[in-house]
């Protein structure tokens, strides 16, 4: 628990100054600099920002330079630790209260609360809540203060959230207990439904809402049919990544047997799921953040928490059952955004595996929601439009497509003009008064003989039956891309019914144009950017010394330095200390702690190699 006492706080004059002092960064991210400002200024936030945004930043540089503790919600031991480990190797006083603690080491570090020596309190919702917790709280907030409480993680609060947690519900209690606090509440993924519940669930009072973009630059996106050729794909994947990566499965079994074929393969991998005893989970998860294994083969069970920066691959080897968790899990690739590849294997068995899963859900509201959101992941996975803009729609944010890292982008594909057919599909919705789902309405056109449609007297409609030359794949293809376009809703209360909008009308009185990609072939040929040979070899020679220092210390390579730091490292090669300290990531703490050691490992391999030293001076 050592770090940066209240006193020790000697604040640089600007934000941009606390940023490099505290955390070693030169500016900050899209969107940080304007929260913490906000948050200086005691307002209620809630702020969605991607995973790799720079989220934890957000409150953590404001709780620096305010008086006071700030008090951080937590869902996961392990989120929480991690976090808390990173920044005492900052050199900051920060400190967690959950229940692998001895009560001697718990009292003691109340004691250090109550001295005024620790700045950031990590602490999980249960015992947040307790009676005991409470109570020392208020003693905190007497003799030190409490300047803030950031709930991390924040779409646990909603049943409309893909990780729902029923003791966030009662978070709600810290603004009726502690209403002048403010209260910063963070998630990488909330639709615009999940961040209305969180507002008012947390009783926000009139927040800023930052939402950042959702859309990811460095990620690459892929969907790859599952066949018996899929192991040999992903082998492929994995010794063209070079790096750390994460393979989720749906079941344990499929985890085991996965693991078993990589490490046959000569793949030093680990299984991780929630039939394994506690202790092998723990030890094969530091096993992987350490760098001793590459790859962790995994259910949903793991993830949440996981801080690693320089993941280069996550592949779901089955669907994912929501689009919200996809986007998430997927996301744990390239946080420290470096490229990365995101791939999805799929097959009709996977959708009849989850809905396995959703049947046995006791109540029928959550497996018609759960219904719902794995008809998104369907749309996704089967889709021919711009990935990232299935996946931006999807959280209410409009993205034009393109995006160039997708599969579907990248390959050139025909397209064709299905106005036509479009103003069939738009005029059967429309004729069926907005009442019904996307399939019941390509029944209709194919002139389905269902007894419900005869019986609502939908054949007799005027669209019955014009659709019969098209297969329900071509028209369902036609119907995401009108929503993905945004040229048709679909209501998000688990039902999916379709709804038409102005976007729709323009269609059908042949006042807009509707164009579909044609899907064809695709192949594997994912684009990854190389560093110079100079550099890659001095970049592999300090990855090295990292990873000893960090064996040393107990801890991931990545608190040492991330991978961003040492490619500038390796580009820029500084060989003196004030030099160093000009380097991305290098803050005053750890230029004590590591500088003598990378700048004598960077001039030595430099007199080695008969290269010259790069910056000598700032």
């Amino acid at each position: 628990m050592s770090g940066l006492s209240v006193s020790s706080f000697a604040q640089p004059q600007s934000l941009e100054q606390s940023l490099k002092h505290f955390f070693g960064y030169d500016s900050f991210r899209p969107g940080q600099r304007e929260i913490i400002e906000q948050a200086l200024q005691r307002r209620d936030l809630l702020i969605v920002m991607p995973t790799g945004g720079g989220k934890s930043l957000c409150f953590q540089l404001p709780a620096l330079l305010k008086p006071g503790i700030t008090v951080v919600v937590s869902p996961l031991i392990a989120l929480m630790q991690d976090q808390v480990i990173a920044l005492e190797d900052n050199g900051i006083a920060a400190t967690f209260l959950n229940s692998t603690l001895l009560p001697e080491e718990l009292r003691s570090r109340e004691a250090a609360i109550l001295k005024g020596k620790i700045k950031l309190v990590y602490v999980a919702p249960e015992r947040l809540l307790g009676e005991r917790f409470l109570s020392f709280l208020d003693l905190v907030k007497t003799q030190v203060g409490i300047s803030a409480f950031a709930i991390d993680e924040a779409h646990c609060v909603s049943e409309w959230g893909h990780d729902f947690r029923p003791e966030y519900r009662q978070l709600k209690q810290l603004r009726h207990r502690y209403p002048q606090i403010p209260m910063m509440a963070l998630t990488a993924t909330a639709t615009p439904r999940v961040r209305e519940d969180i507002i008012e669930q947390l009783a926000l009072n009139q927040p800023l809402i930052h939402i950042a973009s959702f859309l990811r630059p460095n990620l690459y996106y892929e969907v790859l049919p599952k066949h018996t050729h899929s192991f040999k794909q992903l082998l492929k994947i994995i010794q063209q990544a070079g790096g750390s990566g994460i393979i989720y499965c749906l079941t344990r079994k499929r985890v085991e047997y996965l693991a078993f074929k990589l490490r046959e393969k000569g793949i030093a991998c680990l299984p991780y799921h929630g039939g394994l005893p506690d202790e092998e989970r723990r030890e094969n998860q530091i096993r992987f953040i350490r760098d001793d294994v590459e790859v962790m083969v995994a259910t949903v069970a793991f993830g949440m928490g996981i801080n690693k920066p320089d993941v280069r691959f996550v592949v779901h080897y089955d669907l994912s059952r929501t689009l919200e968790s996809y986007y998430q899990e997927a996301g744990r690739a390239g946080r420290d955004n470096d490229p990365a590849k995101c791939i999805l294997f799929w097959s009709g068995s996977d959708i009849k595996t989850i809905e396995y899963l959703i049947a046995q859900k006791p109540q029928p509201d959550e497996q018609r929601m759960s219904r719902h959101q794995l008809r998104h992941m369907i749309d996704y996975a089967e889709s021919t439009e711009c990935r990232n803009r299935i996946i931006l729609g999807y959280f209410g944010e409009k993205f034009p497509g393109n995006c160039g890292q997708c599969d579907n982008c990248r390959e050139i594909k025909p397209i064709e003009d299905w106005t036509i057919e479009a103003m069939k599909f738009l005029s059967c919705v429309a004729r069926c008064k907005e009442r019904y789902g996307m399939s019941y309405i390509i029944d209709i056109l194919r002139g389905s003989k269902s007894q419900k449609i005869f019986a609502r007297g939908h054949d007799k409609l005027s669209t019955y039956g014009i659709g019969k030359d098209h297969t329900v794949d071509e028209w369902k293809s036609l119907g995401r891309s009108l929503i993905h376009q945004g040229l048709l809703d679909r209501t998000t209360d688990g039902y999916g019914i379709l709804k038409l909008n102005a976007c729709s009308w323009e269609v059908m009185q042949r006042q807009r144009r509707v164009e579909i990609v044609i899907a064809q072939k695709r192949n594997l040929d994912i684009q990854t950017r190389s560093l110079a040979a100079e550099v890659e070899m001095l970049f592999d020679h300090l990855r090295q010394l990292r990873k000893t220092i960090a064996d040393e210390q107990l801890i991931p390579p990545y608190m040492v330095f991330p991978d961003s730091t040492l490619r500038a490292m390796a580009q820029q090669r500084p060989v003196t200390l004030e030099a160093f300290l000009e380097i991305s990531g290098v803050g005053n703490h750890k230029l004590s702690r590591y500088g003598e050691r990378f700048v004598n490992a960077i001039r030595n391999y430099c007199e080695e190699q008969g290269l010259s030293g790069g910056l000598t001076s700032p």
